[in-house]
């Protein structure tokens, strides 16, 4: 699934930067992939990240640790655009075992399109949510 949508993002007109895997290796765990991701989106490398995992769940999880990450795991297109307009979603989370790759194509596709809206209950939303997560990290 990753090499089919890294395609379809390259073909949209999106520099693809991938941060692995490059080959299946069994020893690999997916919280070294999700963290190689969120550091790309927060570091400025990337300016979103789309993440590939079995479910997608241990991913999600993973990737939400990371200061200024908003993973979210999407197994359509509604909530692959809602969570950008309404969260400001900057990584895009699908399970290559549950989703359909025309699905997540459509997803992607969704993901990549969106903006985020700006509106003032999204962005008063959006505020709590990076207040929360500037407490847990100790920040004043």
């Amino acid at each position: 699934m990753k090499v089919e949508l890294a395609k379809l993002v390259a073909k949209l007109g999106h520099e693809v930067v991938d941060v692995g895997a490059f080959q299946y290796d069994a020893l690999d765990d997916y919280p070294d992939f999700a963290d190689a991701l969120g550091q790309a989106v927060v570091g400025g490398k990337a300016e979103v990240g789309l993440l590939v995992c079995g479910s997608g769940i241990g991913a999600s999880i993973a990737a939400n640790k990371i200061p200024g990450v908003r993973a979210g795991l999407c197994a359509e297109t509604y909530s692959a655009h809602q969570g950008v307009e309404h969260d400001d979603m900057n990584v895009l989370v699908l399970g290559a075992r549950v989703t359909g790759i025309e699905v997540a194509k459509e997803a992607t596709n969704s993901f990549l399109q969106a903006k985020f809206s700006g509106e003032e209950r999204h962005l008063r939303r959006l505020n709590k949510v990076i207040a929360i997560e500037r407490r847990y990290r100790g920040d004043k």
